[in-house]
Formats: structure tokens, C-alpha cells, sequence
């Protein structure tokens, strides 16, 4: 079990480079830094991926 959390967290950063909102919303709930993805992604695609990157790590 002590694997668990090192692959979650690899799976967490593959994830919020394919769909930053989501890795951020799986990782802290889908609340404000929910949201604040959800728009830096839309605005574009990097600022999202930093965020979701600063959220997950």
C-alpha cells in the first residue's frame, strides 16, 4: 500500500497535462481552484497546465 500514493500523484500529473480542471478538481475538490483552472484553461492552455501542476505537486 505505501505505492498507492506516488502512482496516484504520477497518474495526478499525466492527468494535468491532458485536462488540467480535472486533475485539480480529482486532487482538491471541485471548489474555487476548480473554477480558477477551469477559466486559465480556457483562457489558455499553459497557465492551466502551471496551475494544475502547482495544485497537484
Amino acid at each position: 500500500m505505501a505505492q498507492a500514493a506516488p502512482v496516484n500523484k504520477i497518474l495526478l500529473v499525466i492527468l494535468a497535462f491532458i485536462f488540467p480542471p480535472l486533475a485539480v478538481g480529482l486532487h482538491s475538490g471541485f471548489g474555487k481552484s476548480f473554477v480558477l483552472n477551469i477559466i486559465l484553461t480556457i483562457i489558455m492552455w499553459l497557465p492551466g497546465v502551471i496551475h494544475a501542476l502547482m495544485v497537484v505537486l
